[in-house]
């Protein structure tokens, strides 16, 4: 059983996300680039400092999840029950994401994302970045037994079924014809 997070990790936690919805809220309403670091602290009511012990930079406020996605992706394989497929795990956790990043009310934040050079480059490296975790964590399971050519190439592909699929008129049908070339991809390793 795992202890429940003690008074000052839910006080920092509430500061992250405070600052985080704040700097949402600003960037929609006024624009990505309009908005400054010192506009969200005074809005957020935090020093600066404050918003950097929480986010490394300006786009991290709008990737805010990013850790989150990226442990999601690491425990559907390390996680999954003894025996279980891989790219089944991978699949279930890429159509839950893709779900929640299609809901309603996440238009505008995309639109925004698209619409940003500074934050299509910080994606595009936090793609990379979750690529090679997952790599990481689908090499190191000793069930299988692939190449780590072929982990960095099927985990790029998954990551980019999240992207490819979010853009799609019918996301959840995007997942479902991706992960049918995925599957094939992975068994010819």
């Amino acid at each position: 059983m795992t202890e429940p997070p003690g008074r000052r990790e839910r006080k920092k936690a509430a500061t992250r996300q405070k600052i985080a919805d704040t700097a949402l809220r600003l960037f929609l309403d006024r624009g990505y680039d309009a908005v400054g670091i010192r506009d969200v602290a005074a809005e957020a009511d935090v020093a600066v400092t404050t918003l950097f012990s929480h986010f490394a930079s300006k786009e991290a406020l709008v990737f805010e999840q990013d850790d989150n996605f990226e442990q999601r992706l690491t425990q559907a394989v390390t996680n999954r029950a003894p025996h279980e497929p891989l790219i089944p795990a991978l699949r279930r956790e890429i159509q839950e994401m893709v779900r929640h990043c299609t809901a309603d009310g996440t238009v505008p934040i995309y639109r925004m994302i698209d619409e940003s050079r500074a934050l299509r480059e910080y994606e595009e490296s936090m793609r990379l970045r979750h690529a090679e975790s997952l790599a990481t964590a689908i090499a190191a399971d000793p069930g299988l037994s692939q190449t780590t050519t072929a982990c960095r190439t099927i985990a790029r592909f998954v990551i980019d079924a999240y992207s490819l699929a979010r853009e799609a008129d019918d996301p959840q049908a995007a997942v479902d014809e991706i992960f049918q070339m995925i599957e094939a991809a992975w068994e010819v390793t």
